[in-house]
């Protein structure tokens, strides 16, 4: 399989990997027991994420997308964090695999999950 090489950077280079002391918001994403998993932090003020760490139990593509997303998300307000889309984050990524898809999948379901329990 051949990855992009913004895909290998954020592999093996992720940016954001880690946890929130206290975070103001938590998302999850997939299953422990089922394969690939991801845990989202944010950090909130004034409507806008100031700080996004992230948790991925899951492969190269996983973690690529988690550590786009949280350099993403970061200084947007919370309207325009949820428009982005498992689509827009594979362009971000400059593109994956088919089977791979659902790596990106993942990573908006945790941002999504982590903004509806802050609203």
């Amino acid at each position: 399989m051949t990855y992009s090489p913004i895909v290998t950077d954020h592999f093996v280079n992720p940016r954001n990997a880690g946890t929130i002391e206290s975070p103001d918001a938590e998302g999850h994403a997939g299953s422990p027991d089922a394969g690939e998993f991801v845990v989202l932090q944010l950090r909130l003020a004034n409507d806008t994420i100031t700080e996004a760490c992230f948790q991925t139990f899951g492969c190269g593509p996983a973690i690529a997308a988690c550590s786009v997303l949280t350099e993403w998300v970061k200084g947007k307000r919370l309207k325009e964090a949820r428009t982005l889309s498992p689509e827009v984050l594979v362009e971000m990524l400059g593109g994956l695999p088919e089977d791979k898809f659902f790596c990106a999948g993942l990573a908006i379901e945790a941002l999504r999950d982590a903004l509806e329990k802050w609203a």
